[in-house]
C-alpha cells in the first residue's frame, strides 16, 4: 500500500532531525529500476540492467560529480501487474525517478504510478506509438515505432518493390504499429493484404505459451494469400518461431521485422534469419567515437561478452537519470527540469539524446539485413559494397582482357 503524504512527511521530518543529530545528512538521490528479470521479456531486462550497472559503476567512480546516486533495482516478472506493484514499492521507498517500462504493457501499467505520484518514470526501450504524450512524467529513450514503421514501408515499397504484405503482429507488441505500416505501405502504392494478431501469447504469470499450432495455421493462412513479403511486429521469441515456421513452409518472399529481434534471438533462429531485414536504431560496435569506444570496452570487461541494442539503451538511461539529476536539490519535480534543461543532445551511445515536449526522444532507424553469419550489415551500406566489389571485378576482368590481347598483338 502506498504511504499517505502525512506518513511520509513525517518520516521525512523524524529521519532529517535524526541525522542533524548524529551531524551526517545523506545527500544522495534515490533512483531505481524496474525491470523483467525473469519471465518471458528476460531477454531484453537482463541486456538493460547490465547497461543500467555498468553505467552506475562508472558514475560512482566519477569523482567530478557532486551529486551521489542511490540505485534499486526489482523485478517486474515479465508481469505489467507486478511491475505497476513494484514501481508503487519503490517510490514509496523514496525513489524520485525510476527506469522501467520496458515493453508496451508493463509502461502502460506504471503510467498510472507514475502519475499518482507525480514522478518520473524513463523507459529505456517501450516503442509504441500509442505512448507518445500520454503523461508529463513518461519520458522514452528509445524512439517510437512511428518512425520505424514508416521507415520499413517506404524501404519495403521503394527499394524491396513489393507490392503486397501480410503484416503479423502480437498484441502487447504492435499497439498501433501494424497501422502505421499499412498506412505509410499503401501510401506508396502497395498493399497489405491482411493483418494477422497473433493469439495472446502470455500467460498472467508472465510465461509463454505453447504456440507452436497457433504459428502453423497463421503461416499457412499467409502461404495462401502469397504476399511479396511478410512484416513481423512481435516480441523476440515470436518472431523467431513465426520465422521458423516460414521457412519450413517454404515461404520464399521477404520477411521484414523490428529491433525486438534481438542478437540472441537472431543466434537462437539460426540460419533461417538469413535475409531478414530489420530496421534498427544505430548503434556501433567499432564506433570511433570514444564514449563508445569506453562502453564497449568496459562491457566487455565486466561481462565477458559484447553489449546489444538493449544494453546500451540501459546504459544510456542510467547516463540521462545522473545527468537530469546532477547538481540539483532531492525534489522530485527537479528530475524534470533537469531532464527538460540538463539533457540537451546528450552524447549517447545510441546517438544523441534529446527529449521533446511530449517526452519522446529523436532518433532515425537504419533498415539493416542479417547475413549468413547472422551479422547484421546496413543495406545501404552493403549493396553499395556489392556494387563496388563488381566494379572491381569488371575492372580487373577487363585489365585481364587488354592484357591478353597486347600479348596477342604482339606474338602475331
Amino acid at each position: 500500500m502506498r504511504p499517505t503524504s502525512r506518513t511520509l512527511a513525517g518520516f521525512a521530518t523524524a529521519a532529517a532531525l535524526g541525522l542533524l543529530a548524529t551531524g551526517c545528512i545523506d545527500t544522495s538521490i534515490k533512483v531505481g529500476a524496474v525491470l523483467p528479470l525473469t519471465g518471458v521479456d528476460q531477454v531484453y531486462g537482463e541486456a538493460i540492467h547490465k547497461g543500467v550497472q555498468l553505467a552506475y559503476d562508472e558514475i560512482g567512480k566519477d569523482r567530478s560529480r557532486e551529486t551521489p546516486i542511490e540505485l534499486t533495482v526489482v523485478d517486474s516478472e515479465s508481469v505489467p501487474e507486478t511491475a505497476k506493484e513494484r514501481l508503487d514499492e519503490v517510490y514509496g521507498n523514496g525513489a524520485l525517478a525510476v527506469i522501467g517500462g520496458v515493453t508496451p504493457d508493463e509502461a502502460t501499467a506504471m503510467i498510472a504510478v507514475a502519475d499518482s505520484y507525480d514522478r518520473v518514470l524513463l523507459s529505456p526501450s517501450a516503442s509504441s506509438p500509442a505512448l507518445t504524450g500520454v503523461s508529463r512524467n513518461f519520458y522514452r529513450i528509445w524512439p517510437s515505432d512511428y518512425s520505424a514503421a514508416n521507415r520499413m514501408a517506404s524501404f519495403a515499397s521503394d527499394t524491396l518493390a513489393l507490392e503486397t504484405v501480410v503484416v503479423i503482429v502480437e498484441r502487447a507488441f504492435g499497439q498501433g504499429i501494424q497501422g502505421v505500416f499499412q498506412e505509410a505501405f499503401e501510401g506508396a502504392g502497395g498493399k497489405v493484404l491482411e493483418s494477422i494478431e497473433l493469439p495472446e501469447l502470455r500467460d498472467p504469470k508472465g510465461k509463454h505459451r505453447d504456440f507452436t499450432g497457433d504459428f502453423r495455421g497463421i503461416v499457412e493462412a499467409v502461404m495462401s494469400l502469397d504476399p511479396d513479403g511478410v512484416y513481423l511486429a512481435a516480441f523476440a521469441k515470436a518472431t523467431s518461431a513465426a520465422i521458423l515456421e516460414l521457412r519450413k513452409q517454404g515461404y520464399e518472399g521477404q520477411i521484414l521485422t523490428t529491433s525486438a529481434f534481438t542478437t540472441s534471438a537472431i543466434a537462437d533462429t539460426g540460419q533461417a534469419a538469413e535475409g531478414v531485414v530489420l530496421t534498427q536504431i544505430f548503434f556501433e560496435l567499432d564506433s570511433e567515437h570514444a564514449h563508445v569506444r569506453k562502453f564497449v570496452e568496459g562491457f566487455e570487461k565486466k561481462y565477458g561478452e559484447m553489449p546489444d541494442l538493449y544494453a546500451a539503451h540501459g546504459y544510456d538511461a542510467m547516463l540521462v537519470m545522473a545527468t537530469a539529476v546532477e547538481g540539483r536539490p532531492a525534489l522530485a519535480g527537479e528530475v524534470h527540469k533537469g531532464l527538460r534543461d540538463a539533457v540537451k543532445e546528450f552524447p549517447g551511445v545510441t546517438g544523441s539524446i534529446q527529449f521533446d515536449e511530449r517526452g519522446d526522444v529523436q532518433k532515425f532507424p537504419r533498415v539493416y539485413v542479417i547475413g549468413e553469419d547472422l551479422d547484421l550489415f546496413d543495406y545501404n551500406e552493403r549493396v553499395q559494397r556489392q556494387k563496388d566489389e563488381l566494379r572491381r571485378k569488371r575492372e580487373e576482368l577487363r585489365r585481364r582482357l587488354e592484357q591478353i590481347q597486347r600479348e596477342a598483338g604482339n606474338g602475331g
